[in-house]
């Protein structure tokens, strides 16, 4: 049992949660992710690992609302524990000294690209943020962000904040204006990391991005998070989560994201439906 410590809503529908996991915080390194389970007959769900405290033998976990497992888990509450967590589970995010990095996060996305670039600093990089979200109540880790990175470029949707217009834009502009660019890091929704992908592929600037598919027992078992990378069969929960988006066929990915699509909305009618019963 991991008893959940802190919790915190940073938008209407993103919550940060501090678990207790201190076997997961003493080995998780930037890019690895955890599977929880909020009770002995709930779904198993990834989440990427977004920070750590060793001392405190905690986890910080960021995650959207978006069905009902996410929901259920934001219902819980500070001193409520989590029935199983396993982890830190995929490879980590290969960090090594490459010049400049350019770190692009999108929505929740955001809260994953944190580590990325806070270990690319670390290892002596010169980082440039590009984060975006679609106004600016729902933007999160604005301060961390830029406590860890050299350059921060804020944007959103509707010109509420920041730069008016996508993250796509903007690095755009920044290959534009000669802007000496080794890596880009792309973390958010499929549709944003495709056409980042798209940005940098005439110009041969390596791209990594992180997946998120349907995940269902995390051991390369079941095949439910299967990805085509290159052409190849490839199982995001263990030869992943990051591979090289230029080589990731996009469109296969958001097909098979759809694949309970109908499922997932009857369980979120029937939780809210019982939660109104209340």
């Amino acid at each position: 049992m991991n008893k959940i410590t802190e919790k915190i809503s940073l938008s209407e529908d993103v919550v940060k949660m501090v678990i207790e996991a201190p076997d997961i915080a003493g080995k998780r390194k930037a890019g690895q992710f955890i599977v929880l389970m909020t009770d002995e007959k709930g779904e198993r769900i990834p989440l990427t690992i977004v920070d750590s405290d060793t001392e405190k033998g905690t986890i910080t976990l960021i995650f959207q609302i978006v069905g009902k497992t996410t929901a259920c888990l934001a219902e819980m509450k500070e001193g409520d524990s989590l029935f199983a967590v396993l982890g830190p589970l995929g490879h980590p995010t290969e960090i090594e000294s490459f010049g400049t990095a350019v770190c692009v996060g999108g929505g929740v996305g955001i809260g994953v690209v944190y580590p990325v670039i806070n270990a690319l600093k670390k290892a002596g990089n010169k980082v440039i943020s590009i984060i975006g979200a679609r106004t600016k109540d729902i933007l999160i880790l604005e301060d961390e962000i830029r406590a860890v990175c050299d350059e921060l470029i804020v944007t959103t949707d509707d010109g509420s904040y920041g730069v008016h217009g996508f993250v796509t834009k903007v690095l755009q502009d920044l290959i534009d204006s000669d802007q000496k660019i080794d890596i880009v890091f792309a973390i958010g929704p499929v549709p944003m990391m495709k056409f980042l992908c798209e940005v940098t592929r005439p110009y041969g600037i390596k791209t990594i991005v992180s997946l998120n598919p349907i995940m269902v027992d995390a051991t390369g078992m079941c095949g439910a998070c299967r990805v085509s990378v290159g052409g190849e069969t490839k199982f995001t929960c263990v030869d992943g989560p990051e591979f090289d988006g230029h080589e990731v066929d996009f469109e296969l990915l958001t097909s098979r994201l759809r694949t309970y699509i109908d499922q997932e909305k009857v369980a979120m009618e029937d939780y809210r439906c019982r939660c109104d019963d209340r």
